[in-house]
């Protein structure tokens, strides 16, 4: 008798740096995982990463969902919620990078459709949910060395970035990992926002935002895409014993002409490569029991009205507040 662990059929659906990262990811480190199908707008760049991982290019998005047991959307912004749909609408489970949606609106759509169906198939990729580093600064507030928290403080930086093109995108589409992270360290809402930039014409990039917890933290949120010398993520948790802090990784410093340092890389997917690879592999072992794991579209649904009251303040100059609705019994 055959022993051996089923495999989910998975299809990706966009094939740009993230997705063919993915996509490798899948073929190579995600045992119970075959990379059966890759879609793309652009074919030859479907075919070529198909090709590379033992799988087929589809003809469109719609023929993916029904060739396969689970897909990952890594497809542009406006394209998620609608994919994240489809896929609850044929019972796939789902991995959507961030941001689940463009608007809150349509988050809480993705939000809605679970609900109806009754069960959970969609993970919003909040990857950090998965890194060693983050998972042990969790831990640091988890088990009450620190105390209690009064304020954190979180730096993201990108040497550049394609994506987060105009001030309102740098909100909804980088800062939204903040908002995401944030809410999971602490295990606590969101419930006010301030946004602000030292440019006053143009792309307000860098920002500062600033966020006010229910259960009474401050934080402090430096989102910067395009600062040239590298891809940077730090984080501080203060408490009134103690702080804890998540710094870059480093693990050679080299001291040579009377200098001392150690490189830093510019690929927010290298950097988080161990993350990457952690959420994949969690997202594959959880869809062939049928759970779900990680961020859920309630979590991106949040993220949303978080980046929603975000671009309000960024264009208000005040404090702007957010009103979480009561979570859905499914999500408890």
């Amino acid at each position: 008798m055959s022993t051996s662990r089923p495999r989910l059929k998975v299809g990706v659906i966009g094939a740009g740096a993230m997705g063919a990262a993915h996509a490798r990811t899948l073929a190579t480190a995600a045992p119970g995982a075959e990379v059966t199908r890759v879609f793309d707008m652009d074919t030859d760049r479907a075919a070529a990463v198909a090709a590379e991982v033992g799988g087929e290019a589809a003809p469109s998005p719609e023929a993916l969902v029904a060739d396969v047991d689970a897909f990952v959307v890594a497809s542009p912004d406006f394209t998620h919620a609608d994919l994240a749909i489809a896929g609850i609408e044929a019972g796939k489970h789902v991995l959507c990078e961030k941001p689940l949606a463009v608007t809150a609106d349509d988050a809480r759509r993705v939000v809605d459709a679970e609900v109806a169906a009754g069960r959970r198939l969609v993970q919003v990729g909040f990857n950090r949910r998965f890194d060693p580093g983050f998972l042990s600064l969790k831990g640091s507030v988890v088990d009450g060395t620190l105390g209690t928290v009064k304020l954190l403080h979180g730096i993201h930086r990108n040497a550049s970035n394609l994506t987060s093109t105009d001030s309102s995108t740098l909100v909804t589409g980088s800062m939204i990992h903040e908002f995401d992270t944030f809410r999971w360290l602490l295990d606590d809402e969101i419930v006010a926002v301030r946004v602000e930039s030292p440019i006053l014409e143009g792309f307000k990039d860098p920002q500062v935002a600033t966020l006010w917890m229910a259960s009474g933290p401050m934080i402090t949120a430096e989102v910067y895409v395009n600062a040239a010398y590298g891809y940077d993520v730090r984080v501080e948790v203060v408490g009134d014993a103690g702080s804890a802090t998540l710094e870059p990784r480093t693990p050679v410093v080299r001291r040579l002409g009377g200098q001392g340092g150690s490189s830093i890389g510019s690929d927010f997917v290298e950097h988080f490569v161990e993350s990457y690879r952690l959420e994949l592999g969690s997202w594959v072992d959880a869809s062939l029991r049928g759970e779900v794991v990680g961020a859920s579209a309630w979590d991106g649904y949040v993220a949303n009205l978080v980046a929603a009251a975000g671009v309000t303040a960024l264009e208000s100059g005040t404090r702007e507040p957010v009103d979480v609705p009561q979570r859905p019994g499914l999500y408890r």
